[in-house]
Order: structure tokens, then sequence, then C-alpha cells
């Protein structure tokens, strides 16, 4: 995997993970139930992943925790949180940052699984 590739799988996991963090706070649904969600669907991947792609998915999970993204993406959340009635600033805040690492180990190793496939597919028409 070239890491432009890497890079731009990243950047697509985290706006994802953003994405529904934000729906999630203006529907107002519980947080519980997307972080379980997305981890339960972070095992499955790791079952089905090459083995070789799965660590490096995990860490670039990691990297999302940056100097840059924590504040930003905490001050969105905390802005839109506090805008809204009911919602809780340091849950909603905070649940955005979780969301934003979940999702580019997703991202990684989605692209992974399919590019086996179609590595595979390809040597069985060959």
């Amino acid at each position: 995997i070239q890491g432009n590739v890497i890079r731009i799988l990243v950047a697509l996991g985290v706006a994802i993970g953003i994405t529904l963090g934000v729906h999630r706070i203006i529907s107002g649904d519980s947080i519980h139930h997307y972080i379980i969600g997305g981890y339960l669907l972070v095992i499955a991947l790791t079952a089905l992943a090459p083995r070789y792609i799965v660590a490096l998915a995990f860490d670039l999970g990691g990297v999302t925790t940056s100097e840059v993204t924590v504040p930003l993406v905490t001050a969105l959340g905390i802005g839109l949180a506090s805008q809204i009635d009911g919602r809780s600033v340091l849950i909603d805040g905070f649940g955005l940052i979780a969301f934003a690492s979940i999702f580019p180990i997703v991202t990684v190793m989605s692209y992974a699984i399919l590019m086996e496939r179609m590595a595979h597919r390809g040597e069985t028409t060959s």
C-alpha cells in the first residue's frame, strides 16, 4: 500500500468518524451504541483483514489523536453540544475524538481486505 493511499484512507476515516459523531450529537442518540458498534466492526475487520495490515491500522487510529486533531475536534463537539439543549458538553465533545480514532482503523483494514480480494480474484482468472 502506498503512502499517499494511507494518508487518504486515514483522512477519509477521520471524516467518516466526525460525520457520524456530529450526527449522533444532533440526533441525541446514546454514545454507547455507536462506540460499541464501531469496535464490533473493528473486531470483525481484524478477523478478516490480512495480518500485515492489522498493526498498521491500529497504529493509524492512534495517529489521529495528535496535537492538532484533538483540540479542533473537541472544540467542534463542545461548540455543537453547547448549542443543543440536553447535550453533555463533556461526553459529546470528547466522544468525537473516539469516532475520529475508530474509523481510520476501519477504512485501512477495509481497503486491505478489498485489495487482497481483488488480487486473489486476478490470480484465479489468469
